[in-house]
């Protein structure tokens, strides 16, 4: 029996439903340990071995964490290095300077799309929650309070973040999928890039201009106050004594940045945008160097610097090196700021072990072929099929991780053999899918809803729709794209 297709198919059917019951249960199992039991039933259910279990799934969780983990980990250390040492501060100043009330939602998304390239979403949104609550508060003061300005901010803001999270490398999942289905990293960025700006534009500044007049939004004073370090009342008194609310913003300028005990030197603006670029930089230079000139003596130097892991360890060597001098940071500042930022991703770091488990057993198991067999006679195309399936599993979970990871292992066989950039727009439907109905049962829905004191429906038709609206937009200019591919 465990020969037949349709047998091990609905081996993998039964295997996604006692996933997504074990990570909702009401014991809410972790989703590392929902994966790991969740693998060994699989394993169990397909025939393997018994003796040969155990060293397939260490196997699975060692090869996909060396491949992913190190990103991750690099990736954290990076972002908590920009904040530490006023880097991002820096950027927050050129936000809160140079804002407008026509402007400043679109200066706030090209700020989160860079902020967002090497920051996770949490972290990427807990760096950028003072920059959102000082701008908001100054022109929600200077145009009366109509309560409309944190949402037309934080919009943006969550649209940048999310769309990166899902679609582009060195983030965990993209990465991931990335590595399962064995696509051009630097093509997947490209391409990654060409579908994320209108995506981010249409859910972010646009969908914040509609939305944000229909919900009046202000948060409590003891949130405006743990963010900008004043409240909409004081502020106000301070706009009226001033006549520009400059001094509104002068604690959220202290607050900004490093928290070491030092009096740190300002990071210039120019230098904290080159710390963001540098391991997306390189990535990109291997591709380019791959379309241009293939055969130069530049291939190999590329390939080297352009492998993620090599990428991410330059940028934060540079930026540590940089951003050091520049702030004038001590050793030990450097190294606490490193360390302290391993602790947010280990969570992020077992669900990419437990879910390289999952798919070391679809593999040895003939599970993936036994899909192949089954799928190669549905008329459907891959892009949408993993954009459905990473949605789906994303939604039914909790995370968007565990939507890629699962996704990944389903469509690699199908996509192997495929043409490098339609494997690049199949990772981008995967990560599109996987930050759509980002709702109750996701921890960012929770973050967002109560660092601004939102009601669950304001979170609703703010956080979870553009998040929705990011994955559905994403997911047609993939499609797009392939008609020319």
């Amino acid at each position: 029996m465990t020969d037949s297709p349709t047998y091990l198919v609905g081996v993998l059917v039964v295997s996604i439903l006692l996933l997504i019951f074990l990570i909702n249960w009401r014991t809410k199992l972790h989703p590392f340990l929902a994966l790991s039991v969740t693998s060994l039933f699989a394993a169990v259910a397909a025939g393997l071995p018994l003796a040969d279990i155990p060293e397939n799934l260490v196997d699975g969780a060692g090869g996909t964490l060396g491949e992913t983990g190190l990103v991750v980990f690099l990736g954290a250390m990076l972002g908590r290095l920009l904040a530490d040492s006023g880097a991002v501060g820096r950027i927050a100043d050129l936000v809160v300077e140079h804002s407008s009330p026509r402007t400043a939602p679109w200066v706030m998304t090209g700020v989160a799309f860079l902020i967002g390239m090497p920051m996770f979403f949490e972290v990427g949104l807990v760096v950028l929650m003072p920059v959102i609550y000082a701008v908001a508060l100054r022109l929600d003061v200077a145009a009366g309070r109509p309560k409309t300005w944190y949402l037309r901010i934080l919009i943006p803001a969550v649209a940048a973040l999310s769309c990166l999270h899902g679609m582009l490398p060195p983030h965990p999942g993209p990465t991931i999928a990335v590595n399962g289905l064995d696509a051009n990293i630097g093509l997947t960025i490209g391409l990654g890039l060409i579908c994320a700006v209108p995506a981010v534009v249409l859910s972010g500044p646009v969908y914040a201009h509609f939305i944000a007049p229909r919900i009046r939004l202000e948060p409590s004073d003891d949130l405006v106050r743990q963010y900008a370090g004043t409240t909409p009342d004081e502020a106000e008194k301070q706009q009226d004594a001033s006549g520009d609310g400059a001094s509104a913003l002068a604690t959220v300028r202290k607050r900004v940045g490093a928290d070491s005990g030092n009096e740190l030197s300002p990071v210039p603006t120019w230098l904290a945008f080159v710390c963001v670029l540098v391991p997306v930089v390189l990535m990109l230079f291997e591709t380019l160097v791959d379309l241009v000139a293939p055969d130069s003596v530049l291939k190999t130097p590329a390939a080297l610097v352009g492998q993620p892991v090599i990428a991410m360890l330059a940028g934060v060597l540079f930026a540590g090196t940089v951003l050091a001098w520049s702030s004038r940071m001590t050793g030990g500042d450097v190294k606490k700021s490193f360390g302290s930022s391993l602790g947010s991703v280990a969570g992020v770091a077992l669900i990419i072990a437990g879910g390289g488990m999952f798919n070391e057993v679809l593999k040895t198991s003939d599970i993936n072929d036994a899909l192949v067999d089954v799928i190669s006679g549905w008329d459907m195309n891959y892009i949408l099929l993993g954009w459905i399936i990473g949605l789906v599993l994303s939604f039914c979970t909790g995370s968007a991780t565990v939507g890629i990871v699962s996704a990944t292992g389903i469509l690699a066989p199908l996509v192997a053999g495929m043409a490098p950039a339609y494997i690049s727009l199949v990772v981008i439907g995967i990560g599109s899918g996987s930050v759509g109905l980002n709702w109750v049962n996701h921890a960012g829905f929770w973050f967002v809803k109560e660092s601004f004191g939102m009601t669950l429906g304001q979170a609703t038709k703010t956080h979870m729709t553009v998040q929705t609206l990011v994955s559905i937009f994403g997911l047609l200019m993939a499609l797009l794209l392939s008609v020319f591919v």
